[in-house]
C-alpha cells in the first residue's frame, strides 16, 4: 500500500515503540490523505495513530518468528537518519 511502511517483524533487536509509531503514522497519513493533521483533524488523526499503533504491536508480539530478518534496513536505524532527527532535536531545543 505505502512504500514508506517499514517491515517491522522480524527485526532485531524487535521494532521499538517510535518504529511502531511511526509506521502507524505513515498508515494513517496514506489512508486519510493528511500529511499536516490541522486543528480540526488533529485529535482524529492523532487517535487514529495510536490505536493503530497498539494493535500493531499485539499483531508483532502474536506472531511467530521470522525465520529470516527483513531485507532492508527500517529508517528509523540508518545513521543518516538518525543524525537528522538528533540535529532537528537539537535546532528545536
Amino acid at each position: 500500500m505505502c512504500r514508506n511502511i517499514t517491515t517491522l517483524r522480524g527485526l532485531e533487536p524487535a521494532a521499538n515503540d517510535t518504529e511502531v509509531e511511526a509506521a502507524a503514522r505513515q498508515y494513517v497519513r496514506k489512508v486519510s490523505g493528511i500529511t499536516h493533521p490541522t486543528d480540526r483533524t488533529r485529535d482524529a488523526f492523532e487517535r487514529a495513530v495510536a490505536e493503530i499503533a497498539h494493535i500493531t504491536q499485539h499483531l508483532l508480539d502474536d506472531l511467530p518468528d521470522r525465520k529470516q530478518p527483513p531485507k532492508t534496513v527500517p529508517p528509523l536505524r540508518r545513521p543518516e537518519v538518525r543524525e537528522r532527527i538528533a540535529a532537528r532535536g537539537a535546532a528545536a531545543s
